[in-house]
């Protein structure tokens, strides 16, 4: 395909002019030509450095159907697009918390997902994170992360049109949809998948598909294996005597990325979604989509190309639409993905691991360094901080930066295991032991944040833990999200055993059911589930009414006390000069602060959390898994 000039400027391809639709508008056609014009070379130039020219004819029809997609697209998602680009820093809000759930564990399906509207907006939610919900086979769904459909739903929790009438109440009600898109594989009964598996040429090119072993035994040669109790190596074996690559489970198959009609395919799947009022894509997998010979087939330049140009197909036709990544890799390789131009968002797996980690440790020395080192992250892009997720635990500190700290890496994972799966004398942890190797006692962690800190052994110490590690989660910017239950403590739920499609993955026993009896003590603040969400509502509502809690700058405070975490989140340039001094104890015994380590600081400051006025030259004590939210500001208290 030649682009032809026109007074200097690129001409539009006649297949997009060719999109147009006789009822669109001359406004709405011309805000796509505008779009179209700035953003169109940004992805032109992506798509060549992935693909080369000889995919131009793609990168065409790809365009045309990002103008026929903008068209469909609900004039409410248009005036949020509208909204969104006057006020692109949305997210960084202060007011902004996330809450994640599974629809069926949750609620049963969408509509009763909608009757608890009201109590997500009681929490304050302003971010809805659904697992995934669509259509899986029923008895290998991976949890719903084996795509049989992009446009149709598990039948038990409602339908596509269901879905985006969820949305729209959602947004109605202040609240942001979110939801995975997996785009690393499919299930092998996805439509594509059972073309190739029938031998259909255009298919079989949709997945990385040898006739013998030579092949998968070349990249197998430098390709780790994520799921060995699964499967061996990268690839299974199909019942024609070919093979496919499946790097998760047996019928999860990898999609090939070097098939530009993959990427095109793809890109209407996202678009659609976006149109059915998905405001958050989760990027499922993003290290492992693109694969190079010779090489571990992870966080390969090609895989933030990709994530480029998609993202450069949404500011085309859905352009309010963000990014979230989930890359569980090395912390250098984390940050790789985040930008405005590639994932908005990213979950940060370092800080909630060196959370727990400080929680075993009563010792904050790696969580302060990470957040001193690795929290920075480019302008127009945010954390989402998270005590715990859907997933296992694993310990992703670097042990290079462990080191520092006189800590043996192999050694300390090690420790973290046995203390969170109740095999370190003392441990006030119940966690279960996910993936486990009982040679080398390798593992990760599952459980739930209450069975985790201390709530199922009845430790003393179980609510100050869960309430100071959302309290980290909420104060240290970016968007807090909440596993939904965990505000009322629920515990693991071990009935996942008696599963057999379940029995063999111990992340189940965290995602239990609805708890509703500890949602019915949530107002009585004598009960476990009352103080917890009690708390964490007050935190909450506090964060909210604090503007230096928005946006992420983050300025590091050494406390000089081993035990306790110290960082402060100044007032956004231009406003009010001031700045809150966060101070958490993750010990069991009352702590100090010297009067010393604070002589910099002004004389008294407000802690936000109780409202008090509060000394600080002579000091400062903090209780057992204490926090203190202090405001100073030049004027004295505020």
């Amino acid at each position: 395909m030649v682009f032809q000039k026109h007074l200097g400027e690129e001409s539009i391809p006649a297949e997009v002019l060719a999109a147009r639709r006789p009822g669109t508008s001359d406004a709405d056609w011309d805000s796509f030509e505008a779009r179209f014009r700035s953003e169109f070379p940004r992805l032109r130039s992506l798509f060549r450095r992935i693909y080369g020219g000889g995919a131009d004819d793609e990168l065409v029809l790809l365009a045309a159907e990002a103008a026929e997609s903008w068209q469909r697209r609900p004039a409410g998602l248009k005036a949020l697009d509208a909204d969104r680009a006057a006020a692109p820093d949305w997210f960084q809000s202060n007011r902004m918390l996330g809450g994640v759930c599974y629809v069926d564990l949750y609620a049963i399906d969408l509509s009763g997902l909608r009757a608890r509207i009201p109590y997500f907006r009681e929490l304050g939610l302003t971010y809805l994170h659904l697992m995934p919900l669509f259509l899986a086979p029923e008895s290998n769904s991976d949890g719903g992360y084996a795509v049989s459909s992009y446009r149709e739903l598990n039948p038990a929790l409602g339908t596509i049109e269901e879905l985006a009438s969820t949305a729209a109440e959602l947004r109605a009600n202040g609240i942001s949809l979110v939801v995975d898109f997996i785009f690393n594989h499919t299930s092998n009964e996805h439509e594509w998948a059972r073309k190739a598996l029938a031998g259909d040429p255009e298919f079989e090119k949709y997945y990385w598909i040898f006739p013998d072993r030579q092949m998968p035994d070349a990249y197998e040669r430098t390709v780790r294996e994520i799921f060995p109790d699964d499967h061996p190596g990268s690839f299974v074996p199909l019942p024609d005597g070919r093979w496919v690559w499946a790097t998760f489970h047996s019928f999860q198959w990898d999609l090939n990325y070097r098939n530009p009609a993959v990427f095109r395919a793809m890109a209407r799947e996202m678009l659609f979604l976006a149109n059915q009022g998905v405001e958050v894509l989760r990027m499922d997998a993003v290290a492992f989509v693109w694969k190079q010979l010779g090489t571990a087939c992870e966080s390969l330049p090609e895989a933030h190309l990709l994530l480029q140009a998609f993202n450069a197909v949404c500011r085309l036709a859905a352009p309010s639409l963000l990014f979230k990544s989930e890359a569980i890799v090395h912390p250098d390789e984390v940050v790789q993905y985040i930008s405005p131009g590639e994932c908005q968002l990213s979950y940060n797996p370092l800080q909630m691991a060196l959370i727990w980690n400080s929680l075993a440790t009563r010792e904050v020395s790696l969580l302060a360094q990470a957040l001193e080192r690795r929290h920075a992250i480019p302008p127009g892009a945010a954390w989402v901080n998270y005590v715990r997720s859907h997933d296992d635990i694993g310990w992703t500190f670097s042990d290079e930066d462990a080191a520092e700290f006189g800590i043996g890496g192999y050694d300390h994972r090690r420790f973290l295991n046995a203390f969170f799966v109740n095999r370190f004398p003392g441990s006030f942890a119940r966690g279960v032991p996910f993936q486990e190797n009982p040679r080398t006692g390798d593992c990760r962690i599952s459980g739930t944040t209450a069975s985790l800190a201390g709530l199922e052994a009845g430790d003393a110490g179980a609510v100050g833990r869960i309430l100071l590690a959302h309290a980290i989660v909420l104060s240290t910017g970016g968007i807090p999200l909440i596993y939904l239950g965990d505000e009322v403590g629920q515990l693991n739920d071990y009935g996942y055993t008696q599963d057999p499609g379940k029995a063999g993955d111990s992340r189940w026993v965290g995602r239990p059911d609805y708890p509703a009896a500890r949602y019915a003590l949530r107002d009585d603040p004598a009960t476990a589930p009352g103080a917890i969400f009690q708390g964490l509502q007050h935190l909450i509502r506090v964060r909210a009414a604090t503007p230096e809690f928005a946006g992420g700058r983050l300025v590091p405070f050494g406390t000089n006390n081993p035990s306790v975490l110290g960082y402060q989140r100044p007032g956004a340039p231009g406003a009010k000069p001031s700045v809150v001094l966060v101070l958490a104890n993750f010990a069991d015994s009352r702590q100090e602060v010297t009067a010393e380590t604070l002589s910099g600081l002004p004389g008294s400051a407000v802690d936000l959390i109780s409202g008090q006025e509060m000394a600080v030259t002579a000091g400062l004590g903090l209780e057992p898994h204490g926090v203190l939210w202090l405001r100073f500001s030049p004027e004295g208290p505020a």
